[in-house]
């Protein structure tokens, strides 16, 4: 597999990454504007902020979690050359079930909604785990 195509999906989930940071600051600079919320009552703690704020934060908060575990495994892929088709498709559904997750985070915030994108991304992510973890293990054995 190119090293391009392994990468493009960190790409995609690093630009989610940057887009949420920009939107949070975004509302957060238009949000002390407006009045919604004094500096004094957000200096010491992040929950005065307005619920929608919020429910952006969680989300650009939330990809510094369960993501970690997908970039360390991209990196190990790529070094050991473990990353093949597969990878690469179970790559991108991982980062489809980021971008779902987030949407749902950031409009309705359906609880049910955002656990099933979540847990769909998680379940990805572990089998993405246990198969590096096999081919690395066979390699090593000489399977």
């Amino acid at each position: 597999m190119s090293i391009t195509a392994v990468l493009l999906p960190i790409y995609v989930l690093v630009g989610l990454t940057f887009v949420l940071l920009v939107w949070l600051g975004r509302s957060r600079v238009l949000a002390l504007k407006a009045g919604e919320v004094k500096m004094g009552d957000i200096a010491l703690g992040e929950r005065n902020w307005p619920k929608r704020l919020l429910q952006i934060q969680n989300s650009y908060h939330s990809q510094f979690e369960v993501p970690v575990l997908f970039y360390v495994l991209v990196v190990l892929a790529l070094i050991t050359r473990k990353a093949d088709m597969l990878f690469v498709v179970m790559s991108w559904m991982f980062v489809a079930s980021r971008l779902v997750h987030a949407a749902i985070h950031t409009t309705s915030n359906r609880m049910v909604w955002r656990f099933q994108a979540f847990l769909v991304g998680v379940l990805i992510l572990i089998a993405m785990w246990i198969i590096f973890a096999i081919r690395v293990a066979g390699a090593e054995a000489g399977i």
